[in-house]
């Protein structure tokens, strides 16, 4: 593995990641990779201190299945790991998170222990009277040797061999820093020179509280060593619990490790798929300072990659394999997790390196034969060639690596090529499991371009890129002559195919946008139809129902007029007669048709109503009108229409704003330790110096505590009228303990 990481770069980025460990382990993890991504992804919500470092406890484990006595250090490091989890257990969790912690039960016995010990490994002196009683007899001692060696300081005798008057500590032992000849003022013994030719010296007068210490030191000891033994027999009862407990922490100190990682350096996690097919969004090679992001599809079997010297082929090789290793191993990487696609893969192998030495001997060829005769013997591989015709004759490479490529196709092994070899490349491009990728180069500024193009076979460059880097034109100008006019022509027609290619996909991509466009435009006006339909089925609606009450009032009416025609029939007197007949008359007249607009008030251009709609008249027939509302033309009744009493709208004049942008503008505001008041006041103006900044997404970190800060500041987001809307940040920029704000 070692060698694989060296051969992708990933040296710097693993050496990163390892300093996040609580202890060195392998990077594979055990078990689902399923529940470890989520494990991981839940773990990004939460803020944790870190694990403490912590050695190796297999050597320990195996005193105490000898019943051995461990070293106090040794039980100390047995201490932190429960003691971190006695922490996570304090920790307010959720979901399978808080299962798997609560569900650690630790022995009581264990928990006794942990109490035992201060926070610097030490045992405490509550737990024995004799650790109190003999803290205090070093300390009378100690003080004692203080007061001897401040006498010998303040003694006139030997003042001038002292070089300062401050008592040092050598190996442990108190001594005075004094100049050669001191003998005639001081016995005492040297335990120490330093390093401007002094001695150290320990006074004779001090051997008797020497002693003294020493002898209670000794027994502080014997008795650190027997509640050694103590507890050494306890973690030999409960040696299966501490095993389980150890590689939990194991287990905890993985997924930490790289959510603090990813965190740190804004990276995300991307689970691998059961296939193998590789679409990668956005990445950035770990190694590149300052990378161009890699977007490449690779589907197949074999991505062949060609076209110009330097231009990155080597770089999109290691992009690739680098990708799907941290991938398998759950590692965090720079890339657009949710459009990116990785599959897995058993075995990962670069075959980049020339493994020529004069050691091994062994030919640059025959080293290239043994790497592949390597994979007649794996399955499900992804497997990385650089330089695939490097170290033998081209034309018979290209005949034998082709032979060689089909045969690993059957075997379901994907491979990664680069090569300038333009025979092999025009041998596999046949082969419909094999994709091609061509490096670009600009011809304007004489450079590659750091692109590359799908779909073709790309030109190498080689008289440009070595003029570029300093050979004389005269001698590239006679190397383009041996190379031959039928080559360059061979040559010139791949760029004129690339350029064809790349005009076709600019036309292409312009085509598309256009589209979307039109699309755009349909939609809009398609969703103001339907607003319109929709409002004049209401007006349909009114209209029936005026209808219908109208109806009513002139049958009721009608009725009305006729009872009282029969009721004067009826009566004989003539007088009474002539006076019902007056009423059903005045009835009569009463009745009257609805009333409808006049046609000669109407014109082009005229503001009407109709119903609830309002537009402006277009054309005018004779029964009809054409009106313009909201975009959309409808042909109307004109006796249907009324004059609008409102103005069209007059054009204001531009009026131009500047405003300053302010300088200490960011994208991102930290409110961890703030009020809920003092966390909305700093957010408002966060906001708004991102709005006259003109950024159009800023992320705020509230962090996930008790809640109290995001409640506050999710509330005062729905209520800014600059915020479009809000969301939970991805995993690696702070889950549920930071918000994306789009403005």
């Amino acid at each position: 593995m070692e060698k694989l990481i060296a051969s992708l770069d990933l040296d710097d980025y693993i050496a990163g990641y390892k300093n996040y460990l609580a202890r060195e382990k392998p990077l594979f993890m055990e078990g689902d990779a399923n529940l470890h991504f989520r494990f991981i992804n839940e773990l990004c919500r939460y803020d944790f201190t870190p694990p403490p470092l912590v050695s190796n406890l297999d050597i320990k484990f195996i005193h105490l299945s000898k019943r051995g006595t461990l070293h106090i250090d040794e039980i100390w490091e047995f201490v932190k790991i429960v003691r971190y989890f006695l922490y996570l257990k304090s920790k307010k969790l959720e979901g399978a998170m808080a299962e798997w912690i609560l569900g650690i039960n630790i022995p009581n016995s264990i928990l006794d222990i942990e109490s035992w010990f201060d926070n610097k490994g030490g045992l405490k002196e509550e737990i024995d009277p004799r650790f109190a009683s003999m803290n205090s007899a070093l300390k009378t001692v100690k003080e004692k040797i203080n007061g001897a060696l401040k006498s010998l300081i303040s003694s006139s005798k030997l003042q001038e061999f002292l070089v300062d008057t401050q008592i040092h500590f050598i190996n442990s032992q108190e001594a005075l820093l004094l100049r050669g000849g001191y003998n005639s003022a001081l016995k005492g013994v040297v335990v120490g020179r330093s390093a401007g030719g002094y001695f150290y010296v320990m006074p004779s007068a001090l051997d008797g509280y020497q002693k003294q210490e020493a002898e209670i030191l000794s027994q502080k000891e014997a008795l650190i060593y027997e509640y050694a033994k103590k507890i050494s027999a306890e973690f030999e009862k409960n040696s299966r619990f501490l095993k389980f407990l150890n590689r939990e922490f194991d287990r905890f100190d993985n997924y930490l490790s790289r959510v603090m990682f990813a965190k740190a350096n804004d990276m995300e996690f991307v689970l691998p798929s059961r296939d193998n097919k590789i679409v990668l969004k956005e990445f950035a090679h770990p190694a590149l300072k300052e990378p161009k992001r890699v977007s490449v599809e690779f589907k197949k079997s074999i991505l062949l990659v060609t076209g110009v010297n330097a231009g990155g082929k080597t770089m999109l090789l290691k992009s690739i394999l680098a990708a799907a290793f941290l991938a398998k191993y759950l590692l965090p990487m720079k890339i657009n997790a949710a459009h990116s696609h990785i599959g897995s893969f058993k075995h990962i192998k670069a075959v980049i390196e020339d493994t020529q030495n004069v050691k091994n001997d062994i030919s640059t060829f025959a080293g290239r034969m043994v790497e592949f005769g390597k994979l007649f013997t794996i399955n499900s591989a992804l497997v990385g060639v650089d330089e695939i015709e490097l170290g033998t004759d081209a034309d018979e490479a290209a005949n034998l690596f082709c032979a060689i490529l089909e045969f690993l196709i059957q075997k379901g092994i994907k491979i990664v090529i680069t090569t300038h070899h333009k025979r092999l490349a025009s041998m596999l491009a046949a082969n419909e499991q094999v994709e091609l990728l061509a490096a670009l180069y600009d011809e304007k500024a004489q450079r590659p371009a750091y692109g590359f193009l799908a779909g073709t076979i790309g030109k190498s460059y080689a008289f440009e890129t070595a003029l570029r880097y300093g050979i004389a034109q005269n001698i590239v100008q006679k190397a383009r002559i041996l190379y031959g006019e039928d080559k360059e022509k061979l040559n010139d027609l791949i760029q004129k195919n690339i350029d064809l290619e790349l005009k076709t996909r600019e036309k292409l991509k312009e085509i598309e946008e256009k589209t979307r466009e039109k699309l755009k435009e349909i939609e809009e006006k398609t969703r103001k139809t339907e607003k319109l339909s929709d409002l004049l089925e209401e007006q349909k609606e009114i209209q029936a129902k005026e209808f219908e009450a109208l109806k009513f009032k002139f049958e009721r009416e009608y009725q009305e007029a006729v009872n009282l025609a029969k009721s004067a029939a009826r009566q004989n007197e003539s007088k009474e007669v002539h006076k019902l007949l007056n009423r059903a008359d005045k009835v009569k007249k009463s009745i009257m048709p609805p009333k409808f607009f006049k046609d000669e008030e109407l014109k082009v251009g005229d503001r009407v109503k109709y119903g609830m709609l309002k537009g402006i008249i277009t054309a005018l027939k004779k029964d009809e009108a054409s009106v313009d509302i909201d975009g959309v033309t409808m042909r109307l009744p004109r006796n249907s229409l009324k004059k609008s009493s409102i103005a069209a709208p007059k054009k204001t004049p531009k009026t131009s704003i500047f405003l300053l942008r302010p300088q200490t503008a960011g994208v991102t505001l930290d409110l961890h330790g703030l009020r809920a008041d003092e966390a909305v006041e700093k957010s408002d103006k966060f906001l708004s110096d991102a709005l006259l900044a003109g950024f159009n997404e800023v992320r705020i970190y509230h962090g996930v505590g008790t809640g109290k800060l995001a409640f506050a500041v999710r509330n005062f987001l729905k209520t800014h009228p600059g915020v479009k809307e809000f969301f939970d940040a991805p995993v690696n920029q702070g889950g549920a303990g930071a918000v994306i704000v789009k403005l």
